[in-house]
């Protein structure tokens, strides 16, 4: 079973901030007290997981989020990162069929928070 996380609404970091997944992921981790495996709160930062590995940190993909100042936001740079990935960029996604149109409808709702359109539109 694979699964689009449900939207979380997070507060958006500031626009122009950096996005490094790999050490947003680290922090993320240690955040949600995931360290010795994922749990909700770190699903949370995430857009999509194969529910059937959920035990395991490859089964989540697409991160948005980071942890600013004790936070878990959304970046902006992050989203944008995941709508291209979804649009092909490095070299794409591999998700179930089903779930892409439910992964950029979750990305759009932060394009929506931040005034903007998603690639796709």
């Amino acid at each position: 079973m694979m699964a689009v996380t449900s939207f979380q609404d997070l507060a958006l970091a500031d626009r122009d901030r950096a996005w490094d997944g790999d050490a947003a992921e680290k922090r993320v981790r240690k955040w949600a007290d995931a360290q010795d495996g994922p749990n909700e709160a770190y699903r949370n930062a995430h857009v999509w997981y194969d529910a059937n590995n959920k035990d395991n940190f490859t089964a989540y993909k697409l991160l948005i989020a980071d942890v600013i100042d004790g936070h878990l936001r959304a970046v902006p740079r992050g989203v944008m990162a995941a709508a291209a990935i979804m649009q092909g960029s490095r070299g794409g996604v591999d998700l179930p069929s089903k779930d892409i149109a439910r992964v950029k409808s979750h990305l759009a709702k932060y394009y929506t928070k931040m005034d903007d359109q998603p690639p796709w539109e």
